[in-house]
């Protein structure tokens, strides 16, 4: 009996791989965003001159399991979370590169296997009824 070995991975491939997990650092997926606010307060300028509202607050916002998660953040938090998500595009960037090179090497793999043999090509299966045809159903009909 044969055995068959595990295929050697290219280089390209243990490099993409490296790459991955050699430059470990925080990430995150979200965004950051900025806007100013009007209190409410009488005679406050902020009511009238949108130039005088108060801010800018910063909030990461982000999905959780199909709901919008936000937070405020300070000023120096905001440019540590954009970092982070840059940081977490940069990583997805990479896997989505490393993802589509491994998928090329599996349909190389493919291209090189033996073509299939004509019992393999298209035709389907006939289905089988469970019961013989005349066969009555136990289950009892709501008329009755």
């Amino acid at each position: 009996m044969a055995t068959s070995s595990a295929p050697v991975a290219p280089f390209r491939l243990r490099d993409l791989a490296a790459s991955l997990v050699a430059d470990l650092k925080p990430m995150r997926a979200g965004s950051v965003g900025e806007r100013t606010m009007k209190c409410g307060k009488k005679g406050c300028a902020c009511a009238n001159n949108p130039e005088a509202r108060h801010g800018p607050y910063y909030c990461l916002t982000k999905v959780v399991k199909g709901e919008t998660r936000s937070r405020y953040l300070t000023a120096e938090q905001a440019e540590l979370a954009r970092q982070q998500i840059d940081a977490g595009r940069e990583f997805h960037r990479q896997v989505d590169d490393y993802l589509e090179a491994v998928e090329e090497w599996a349909d190389s793999e493919l291209k090189a296997s033996p073509a299939p043999s004509q019992e393999a090509e298209k035709g389907g299966s006939k289905r089988n009824s469970k019961r013989a045809s005349g066969t009555k159903s136990f289950r009892k009909s709501k008329r009755s």
